[in-house]
Protein backbone atom coordinates (compact mmCIF):
# COMPACT_ATOMS: atom_id res chain seq x y z
CA UNK A 1 0.00 0.00 0.00
CA UNK A 2 1.43 3.37 -1.00
CA UNK A 3 0.96 6.48 0.88
CA UNK A 4 1.83 10.32 0.23
CA UNK A 5 3.45 11.28 3.45
CA UNK A 6 4.57 15.29 4.28
CA UNK A 7 7.19 15.56 7.23
CA UNK A 8 6.87 19.67 5.95
CA UNK A 9 5.33 21.72 3.54
CA UNK A 10 8.24 21.13 1.70
CA UNK A 11 8.96 17.89 0.94
CA UNK A 12 6.84 15.04 -0.36
CA UNK A 13 8.03 11.44 0.48
CA UNK A 14 6.05 8.26 -0.83
CA UNK A 15 5.69 5.41 2.04
CA UNK A 16 4.83 1.80 0.88
CA UNK A 17 3.26 0.15 3.80
CA UNK A 18 4.10 -4.16 3.25
CA UNK A 19 4.53 -7.49 5.55
CA UNK A 20 8.10 -7.59 5.87
CA UNK A 21 9.61 -10.96 4.97
CA UNK A 22 12.94 -12.76 5.62
CA UNK A 23 14.45 -10.84 2.60
CA UNK A 24 13.72 -7.84 5.44
CA UNK A 25 15.24 -9.53 8.08
CA UNK A 26 17.95 -7.42 8.42
CA UNK A 27 16.99 -3.98 8.12
CA UNK A 28 13.53 -5.56 10.42
CA UNK A 29 16.30 -6.26 12.77
CA UNK A 30 18.21 -2.77 12.76
CA UNK A 31 15.05 -1.13 13.43
CA UNK A 32 13.86 -3.27 16.05
CA UNK A 33 17.00 -2.82 18.27
CA UNK A 34 17.23 0.76 17.47
CA UNK A 35 13.78 0.89 19.33
CA UNK A 36 14.63 -1.46 21.89
CA UNK A 37 17.63 1.15 22.97
CA UNK A 38 15.85 4.48 22.20
CA UNK A 39 13.17 3.60 23.61
CA UNK A 40 13.03 0.96 26.39
CA UNK A 41 9.97 1.37 28.30
CA UNK A 42 8.39 0.74 25.21
CA UNK A 43 8.44 -2.58 25.17
CA UNK A 44 8.76 -5.36 27.29
CA UNK A 45 12.01 -6.82 25.32
CA UNK A 46 15.20 -5.39 26.24
CA UNK A 47 18.02 -4.14 24.03
CA UNK A 48 20.19 -6.55 25.92
CA UNK A 49 18.43 -9.72 25.26
CA UNK A 50 17.88 -9.29 22.20
CA UNK A 51 21.20 -8.66 21.12
CA UNK A 52 22.13 -12.35 21.94
CA UNK A 53 19.69 -13.75 19.08
CA UNK A 54 21.22 -15.33 16.34
CA UNK A 55 20.62 -14.67 12.39
CA UNK A 56 18.12 -17.88 12.39
CA UNK A 57 15.80 -17.17 15.47
CA UNK A 58 15.65 -13.44 14.22
CA UNK A 59 14.28 -15.09 10.77
CA UNK A 60 11.70 -17.38 13.52
CA UNK A 61 10.45 -14.11 14.14
CA UNK A 62 9.29 -12.97 10.41
CA UNK A 63 5.87 -14.38 9.66
CA UNK A 64 3.95 -13.83 6.57
CA UNK A 65 0.91 -15.67 7.58
CA UNK A 66 -2.11 -13.66 6.88
CA UNK A 67 -3.09 -13.59 10.84
CA UNK A 68 0.91 -13.34 12.10
CA UNK A 69 2.74 -10.68 10.33
CA UNK A 70 5.06 -7.55 10.98
CA UNK A 71 3.99 -4.46 8.63
CA UNK A 72 6.51 -2.25 8.00
CA UNK A 73 6.65 0.97 6.41
CA UNK A 74 9.81 1.75 3.51
CA UNK A 75 10.45 5.88 2.67
CA UNK A 76 11.18 6.45 -0.71
CA UNK A 77 14.40 5.06 -0.51
CA UNK A 78 13.45 1.86 0.41
CA UNK A 79 14.50 2.21 4.12
CA UNK A 80 12.56 0.36 6.76
CA UNK A 81 11.40 3.74 9.16
CA UNK A 82 8.32 1.91 10.80
CA UNK A 83 6.88 -1.50 11.74
CA UNK A 84 4.22 -2.96 13.77
CA UNK A 85 3.41 -6.47 14.57
CA UNK A 86 -0.04 -8.31 14.67
CA UNK A 87 -0.55 -12.01 16.00
CA UNK A 88 -3.44 -14.48 16.47
CA UNK A 89 -4.19 -16.19 19.14
CA UNK A 90 -4.17 -19.90 18.11
CA UNK A 91 -6.41 -21.91 20.67
CA UNK A 92 -9.84 -22.41 20.22
CA UNK A 93 -11.28 -20.46 22.86
CA UNK A 94 -8.66 -17.27 21.81
CA UNK A 95 -9.08 -17.12 18.65
CA UNK A 96 -10.80 -13.99 18.58
CA UNK A 97 -8.60 -12.32 19.69
CA UNK A 98 -5.39 -10.76 18.42
CA UNK A 99 -2.86 -8.24 19.41
CA UNK A 100 -0.64 -6.00 18.28
CA UNK A 101 3.16 -5.53 19.21
CA UNK A 102 6.38 -3.78 18.88
CA UNK A 103 5.30 -0.72 17.42
CA UNK A 104 8.25 1.31 16.44
CA UNK A 105 8.90 4.61 14.29
CA UNK A 106 12.32 5.89 13.52
CA UNK A 107 12.72 9.14 15.15
CA UNK A 108 13.43 11.11 11.72
CA UNK A 109 10.56 9.83 10.21
CA UNK A 110 8.15 10.74 12.78
CA UNK A 111 5.22 13.40 12.97
CA UNK A 112 4.34 12.00 9.30
CA UNK A 113 1.55 9.78 10.75
CA UNK A 114 3.71 6.46 9.94
CA UNK A 115 2.48 4.87 13.37
CA UNK A 116 -1.08 5.72 12.59
CA UNK A 117 -0.92 4.36 9.08
CA UNK A 118 0.90 1.33 10.35
CA UNK A 119 -2.12 1.12 12.75
CA UNK A 120 -4.88 1.60 10.40
CA UNK A 121 -3.60 -1.19 7.59
CA UNK A 122 -3.56 -4.10 11.12
CA UNK A 123 -6.94 -3.12 11.75
CA UNK A 124 -8.08 -3.33 8.20
CA UNK A 125 -6.60 -6.82 7.33
CA UNK A 126 -7.99 -7.73 11.19
CA UNK A 127 -11.19 -7.08 9.77
CA UNK A 128 -11.25 -8.93 6.76
CA UNK A 129 -10.38 -12.55 9.22
CA UNK A 130 -13.06 -14.74 9.28
CA UNK A 131 -14.11 -14.58 13.42
CA UNK A 132 -12.01 -12.25 14.79
CA UNK A 133 -13.41 -9.94 17.08
CA UNK A 134 -11.08 -8.16 18.89
CA UNK A 135 -7.62 -6.58 19.00
CA UNK A 136 -5.86 -5.76 22.07
CA UNK A 137 -2.50 -3.90 22.79
CA UNK A 138 -0.47 -2.84 25.95
CA UNK A 139 1.05 1.00 25.85
CA UNK A 140 3.07 2.53 28.96
CA UNK A 141 0.89 4.70 30.39
CA UNK A 142 3.02 7.86 30.73
CA UNK A 143 2.99 7.01 27.05
CA UNK A 144 0.45 9.95 26.01
CA UNK A 145 1.07 10.70 22.17
CA UNK A 146 0.45 6.78 21.79
CA UNK A 147 -2.22 6.78 23.70
CA UNK A 148 -4.18 9.15 22.29
CA UNK A 149 -3.42 7.46 18.76
CA UNK A 150 -4.46 4.22 19.98
CA UNK A 151 -8.01 6.12 21.61
CA UNK A 152 -8.45 7.86 18.18
CA UNK A 153 -8.71 4.52 16.32
CA UNK A 154 -11.01 3.27 19.04
CA UNK A 155 -9.11 1.52 21.15
CA UNK A 156 -10.23 1.76 24.87
CA UNK A 157 -8.59 1.32 27.93
CA UNK A 158 -9.97 -1.75 30.25
CA UNK A 159 -7.49 -2.07 32.65
CA UNK A 160 -3.75 -0.96 34.01
CA UNK A 161 -0.91 -3.13 34.80
CA UNK A 162 0.58 -1.82 37.75
CA UNK A 163 4.42 -2.32 37.27
CA UNK A 164 4.41 -3.87 34.56
CA UNK A 165 8.08 -3.27 33.33
CA UNK A 166 11.50 -2.44 35.78
CA UNK A 167 13.37 -0.81 33.35
CA UNK A 168 16.60 1.08 34.52
CA UNK A 169 15.85 0.95 38.52
CA UNK A 170 12.01 2.31 37.41
CA UNK A 171 8.60 0.38 37.78
CA UNK A 172 6.46 1.61 34.65
CA UNK A 173 2.91 0.91 34.27
CA UNK A 174 1.07 -0.13 31.41
CA UNK A 175 -2.07 0.73 29.55
CA UNK A 176 -4.27 -2.13 28.46
CA UNK A 177 -6.34 -1.18 25.46
CA UNK A 178 -8.74 -3.03 22.93
CA UNK A 179 -10.34 -2.54 19.89
CA UNK A 180 -14.11 -4.48 19.49
CA UNK A 181 -14.32 -5.60 15.62
CA UNK A 182 -17.74 -5.93 15.67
Amino acid sequence: MMYGATHDRRSFREMEIRKITKQDADSFWQLRLEGLQQSPTSFSSSHEEAMLLSHEQVLKRINEAEDNYILGCFDEAGELVGMAGFMRETSLKLKHKGFIWGVYVTQKARKQGIGRRLMEDIIRRAKELPGLMQISLSVTSSNLPAKRMYESLGFVTYGVESNALFVDGVLWDEDLMALQLL
